[in-house]
């Protein structure tokens, strides 16, 4: 290396020296600036010296969302909460992370468990593991209804303060509002935000926004008698209050509700991991009947064995649908899917795709297309019909490929137990000789 070089890499490390010691003493002259002073002031007060839940899963929640396949979870469990907690994005994130940890924290053993368990067999390992992602919808939905349930019974109490409130101020705006100052309750934001509907300036617009995200169907009744008796005002029925009449009939519904949803709690309870036992039990039943039955080894290992286990599989899957299906009490239910654009229309703007969908969809005016559509209308369907061929024809590749891959390893595990089946001798308990 030269004497230049030398000379030219020490002078630019002189100037970016002198530099750094420049930015060192401006810096140091900003810091001593009385605004900074009273921003570290303000955060002296407010800073967290202890450990904090709170903060806890205000940072699992920015992890969460930078997970890809995570990713997808946590916003559908945030459209649903951002209903419950209507304008509280801290409390929104904080339980949206909440619910997702303890989701993980009970499906991590149980995917690391099943490989263990079925390390041998990697066809059913794979299903399993499928079958186990699957189950991270039912977690979810079990927890948000719980949130759902308990702002449902927090609105027994809530109604029967706004009677009280109603007496003393006969005013319902008047009422509503002073009910919903309790800020520890959930059910206090939406009374809140049903007030703020009541004084807007254009409450009949408002009103119907609110019916749109309304968590259940009681405030939503709730909301709309509120605003005809603000407008129209209230009479006297046989002596007493209509308004109070009608909050009445909504209490006793509600009362109702919570008695049914929580039969169907206690009716269903365990059952969803009832209808799953079979498939976790699958291989240990497996290795005991091969450990204690010799026989039985050349059954589970020949094409018969593979496709019972299949079936199984699939049975079970069926029963934790249905489960699943008959205990969902329609709390929250609402379409947290992306309708506007979907998976289906990005597939379908592609002209390559689009022209393949085409050619399945019938031409318009014929009789199978104005069937389709009523069909849609009929069911008051989202969707359109190009999204709907997308789906089929996604469900019969997929069905395609799955079918060609099963039986591939069923041919596999026919060829491989004739190459190994055993032709000694054995006795009906106990190993081969």
């Amino acid at each position: 290396m030269s004497n230049q070089v030398i000379f030219y890499i020490m002078g630019g490390s002189a100037v970016a020296f002198v530099i750094i010691i420049l930015l060192y003493v401006m810096l140091s002259k900003k810091m001593k600036t009385s605004e900074y002073k009273k921003v570290q002031r303000l955060q002296q007060g407010t800073k967290q010296r202890t450990f904090s839940s709170e903060v806890l899963f205000q940072k699992l929640y920015l992890t969460y969302i930078k997970i890809p396949f995570i990713k997808r979870y946590t916003l559908k469990i945030r459209r649903r909460l951002e209903i419950i907690n209507i304008d509280d994005e801290y409390n929104t994130r904080k339980e949206t992370a909440k619910i997702l940890t303890k989701t993980l924290a009970i499906l991590v053993p149980i995917i690391v468990l099943t490989i263990i368990i079925t390390s041998s067999n990697y066809l059913l390992m794979s299903i399993l593991l499928l079958f186990e992602i699957f189950m991270i919808d039912t977690f979810i939905d079990g927890s948000v209804d719980k949130i759902d349930n308990k702002i449902l019974k927090e609105q027994i109490d809530f109604f029967s303060e706004i009677r009280h409130a109603y007496h003393e101020f006969n005013m319902v705006e008047e009422a509503i509002y002073q009910v919903s100052q309790d800020d520890e309750k959930e059910i206090s934001r939406q009374g809140e935000k049903i007030y703020e509907i009541l004084i807007s300036d254009d409450p009949e617009m408002e009103l119907e926004k609110y019916y749109d995200i309304a968590p259940n169907s009681f405030l939503k009744e709730f909301a709309g008698i509120s605003y005809l008796t603000k407008e129209f005002g209230d009479r006297k029925v046989d002596g007493a209050s209509l308004y109070l009449k009608n909050v009445n009939n909504i209490t006793q519904e509600m009362q109702l509700e919570i008695l049914k949803r929580d039969k169907l709690n206690y009716v269903f309870q365990s059952l969803s991991v009832i209808a799953i036992a079979p498939v976790l039990l699958l291989e240990p039943l497996k290795n005991w009947a091969v450990s204690n039955f010799s026989f039985t080894a050349s059954w589970y290992q020949g094409k018969a064995g593979m496709i019972v286990q299949i079936l199984i599989l699939l049975i079970t899957f069926l029963s934790y649908v249905l489960v699943r299906k008959l205990k969902d009490n329609g709390s929250t239910a609402i379409n947290t899917k992306n309708t506007e654009n979907p998976w289906q229309q990005k597939l379908y703007s592609k002209k390559p795709i689009k022209k393949v969908v085409d050619l399945f969809i019938p031409k318009k005016g014929t009789k199978e297309y104005r069937k389709l559509i009523q069909l849609l209308k009929d069911a008051a369907s989202s969707q359109k019909m190009e999204w709907i061929f997308v789906n089929r024809i996604m469900i019969a590749i997929v069905t395609f490929f799955a079918s060609i891959i099963i039986f591939s390893q069923l041919h596999i595990v026919a060829i491989n137990y004739i190459y190994t089946e055993p032709t000694t001798d054995y006795d009906i308990i106990g190993r081969t000789i």
